[in-house]
């Protein structure tokens, strides 16, 4: 490649990622957490005054690359300088358009999270343990790993809290539901949603036959305040009943425990973590409107199957990705063909390749 076309490739890759990116509206968002920041009570809220500086620092390294990037293109000569071992051009360039697969407009949301066994009986409520330790791994990584490890360079400061757990009657869980507070939560996890697929020869089969089982992982952003949701008490079924698990007598003891049916689209939400009947109620109500916010959104059928907790048959053609245990060794991604013969790396939580490869794939297609 010649140094005009290398330059015009950079130009025009360099159009692309700023239009993608939605700089306007990003250099809005900044100037209105600016007056936010200068605020006497901003930290009033802790959470809040954190948050907003996260974002604000975001924004900021995003503003200061993009007018680098720019400077380096106006400078021709510059160009030439970095054509060796170290590419700046080509280092912002990559950095950005990273930072632009995750652009949608929920991205820099929290995430629930939700994993119900499906086809397999008990070998798939154990599936379903094993993927709930997979993604509580990679949450909990994110805040010692280096910066070179990170997920499209996003620095995962996240916090995992278990709000419901439904355990199998023999090993396992039928479902659990996760709460991930954290920025880009679920621009990062979103991709995992659908069924998941194990193959191994089976712990709870006395002649250890190879097992398929599945799963299915649901994954909604965790809106602060759903916009534009309007409940009717009417038409909600309400449900108390007794916590189960660990979380001491009280738990264990009183009908702390809510499950909200919203009979109008059948979507059910249940809660448990909290130690008063009163505030699963206020967090399921929460997590309701969420989920009807996000329903509003939703295109097909399957689509709404998936937020209802409706499992899917495990046939050939619903799975997006395989974990194989027996007879080899395998986890391949079946919409970005994106695999590893290191099983165990990424049922510990090494999730990262598949992410990328994901967010690439879905932005790209």
């Amino acid at each position: 490649m010649t140094f005009e076309d290398q330059l015009e490739n950079y130009r025009s890759r360099a159009i692309i990622v700023k239009e993608a990116l939605s700089l306007p509206e990003k250099e809005e968002r900044f100037r209105a957490l600016k007056t936010e920041v200068a605020a006497s009570d901003l930290w009033d809220n802790p959470d809040r005054a954190v948050e907003i500086q996260s974002e604000l620092a975001e924004l900021d390294k995003i503003r200061a690359k993009v007018e680098e990037l720019d400077m380096y293109l106006a400078e021709v000569g510059w160009l030439e300088a970095f054509t060796g071992e170290t590419n700046e051009i080509e280092e912002l360039l990559r950095a950005l358009e990273q930072q632009a697969l995750l652009s949608g407009e929920r991205d820099q949301e929290g995430a629930l999270l939700t994993i119900h066994a499906g086809t397999g009986g008990t070998d798939a409520q154990d599936w379903a343990q094993m993927l709930e330790r997979m993604f509580l791994r990679y949450i909990e990584q994110g805040k010692t790993e280096a910066p070179e490890d990170r997920t499209l360079g996003i620095e995962r400061n996240w916090t995992a809290t278990i709000i419901d757990r439904s355990e199998g009657e023999e090993a396992g869980i039928k479902t659990v539901a996760i709460q991930v507070k954290g920025r880009f939560a679920y621009g990062l996890l979103k991709d995992e949603a659908g069924v998941h697929r194990l193959v191994r020869l089976s712990p709870f089969n006395a002649k250890s036959l190879r097992q398929t089982s599945f799963a299915l992982v649901e994954v909604i952003p965790d809106l602060d305040k759903p916009q534009d949701v309007v409940i009717n008490e009417q038409d909600l079924q309400i449900d108390v009943y007794r916590a189960g698990g660990a979380g001491g007598q009280h738990v264990n003891t009183t009908d702390s425990a809510v499950r909200l049916t919203h009979k109008p689209t059948g979507i059910v939400v249940a809660v448990q973590n909290e130690r008063s009947q009163h505030q699963n109620k206020a967090t399921a109500m929460k997590i309701l409107a969420s989920k009807l916010a996000r329903l509003s959104e939703l295109k097909t059928a399957e689509e709404l199957a998936m937020l209802k907790g409706e499992f899917r048959e495990g046939t050939w053609g619903n799975q997006i990705r395989s974990y194989v245990l027996q007879p080899y060794q395998m986890v391949k991604d079946h919409r970005t063909e994106c695999e590893t013969s290191n099983v165990q790396s990424v049922l510990d939580g090494n999730l990262k390749a598949f992410i990328e490869a994901e967010r690439l794939h879905a932005t790209t297609n």
